[in-house]
């Protein structure tokens, strides 16, 4: 598995992230299912606690899912109210997923309802890591953003101090999704609705993203912590995981950080 992520900071709005995976050995069918695949999310993903199907639509494949996460002491679960969508272009699939009214539901206090949210894929075969011009392996390049009502910092330190377990767990769960897939041929209601996707004309309409250079060696790219890149008009800047199998990135800690992260717990602990 290789992992590299960046994050964009827009003087408006959230903070938004970008990362790229690339999973070998895997079918980007496979990995789509995974991610859409709720019921076995709840068996890797330690944050969502809860989830309900609330509508669907067999003939698009779009689906409105609630789900409730448990997030970090120093701040209440939050809710998500999250409509979403497939498309398809050759073997390349587009997983678009966004946060959606829903008056049916109603708002409470607690947990926090997060409105502003998007997170999104793009799946496709890529050439295995072993040169061997074969399309083994498996793409996934994710933007994300959300309001979860944190100060940015705060949000910076978390991603700092907790993606790097997030992504390890993504490995894993990954893994035991794909033998589970070979051993039980039975899907999961939300699994069978990733299978229904709209279909788009391979005929160069659609502009896809570039392939993500990769650094020569994660140390080099780790020690650089003002190492960025211009992709699509944003200036995006590393995101240091850690790890060895992530590129990682130039967010700040120490006893600044901490003191930061602490002193907002106090200040979040009532929201």
């Amino acid at each position: 598995m290789i992992y590299q992520a960046w994050r964009h900071e827009p003087e408006v709005g959230p903070i938004i992230f970008r990362s790229r995976t690339v999973f070998e050995d895997a079918t980007p069918e496979l990995v789509r299912d995974f991610f859409w695949d709720d019921d076995f999310r709840l068996k890797w993903d330690p944050m969502l606690v809860y989830f309900k199907t609330l509508e669907e639509f067999p003939q698009s494949g779009t689906t409105i899912v609630h789900w409730i996460k448990k997030f970090p002491f120093f701040c209440s679960d939050r809710e998500y109210i999250i409509g979403r969508r497939i498309w398809e272009s050759g073997r390349t699939y587009y997983c678009v997923t966004k946060g959606v009214p829903y008056p049916a539901l109603c708002k409470n206090e607690k947990p926090r309802r997060v409105e502003l949210y998007f997170s999104s894929w793009r799946i496709r075969a890529v050439e295995s890591r072993r040169q061997d011009a074969q399309l083994s392996a498996c793409e996934v390049t994710l933007i994300h953003y959300e309001d979860m009502g944190i100060p940015k910092d705060v949000a910076k330190l978390g991603v700092r101090h907790g993606m790097w377990g997030a992504v390890k767990k993504l490995q894993s769960g990954m893994r035991a999704y794909q033998v589970m897939r070979k051993t039980d041929i039975t899907l999961s209601r939300s699994a069978l609705v990733a299978c229904i996707t709209t279909k788009i004309p391979v005929d160069g309409t659609i502009g896809l993203l570039d392939p993500e250079p990769e650094p020569s060696n994660a140390s080099e790219a780790g020690n650089n912590d003002d190492a960025h890149e211009v992709h699509q008009g944003i200036d995006w800047k590393w995101v240091v995981i850690g790890g060895t199998v992530a590129v990682v990135c130039g967010l700040q800690t120490g006893l600044i950080g901490k003191a930061l992260l602490f002193g907002a717990a106090r200040r979040l602990a009532r929201k």
